[in-house]
């Protein structure tokens, strides 16, 4: 697989394709367009966001039963919020299963859409975590 993300590399992919093809006078290739993913320290403050948000649902007394409605009372975790919580909301946003697909600037966009539910309907306002 090639990978090409700086204008060198591309420099680098060009030469080779011309000279591949040179050679053979045939080529098949298969691009994949990818937007930049989230960084490293996105990752972080993505899950330290779970984390906060099963927190301050749970010192509220806002477990699943509360706030999903289902029938068994059961407390928040980071992995709960990320799948019956955050994966629902980035799926209907930008049609895309995995947090780590997501392109950098669409999650403060999700971001954005549960902190205004969990503040309006919990009364739980959680800042988007930074490193400080």
């Amino acid at each position: 697989m090639l990978v090409i993300n700086s204008q060198a590399s591309l420099e680098e992919a060009i030469t080779q394709l011309k000279k591949d093809f040179e050679e053979s006078k045939y080529l098949e290739l298969d691009i994949k367009r990818k937007g930049k993913t989230r960084s490293g320290r996105q990752n972080r403050a993505l899950h330290k966001y779970f984390q906060l948000l099963a927190e301050a649902l749970n010192d509220a007394g806002y477990d699943m039963r509360n706030t999903l409605r289902c029938d068994i009372e059961m407390p928040w975790n980071p992995d709960m919020i990320k799948e019956l919580i955050w994966k629902p909301v980035q799926k209907a946003m930008f049609d895309v299963d995995s947090t780590a697909k997501m392109k950098r600037a669409d999650y403060t966009k999700v971001w954005e859409v549960l902190n205004r539910h969990t503040s309006s309907r919990f009364g739980i306002a959680i800042q988007w975590p930074s490193e400080d």
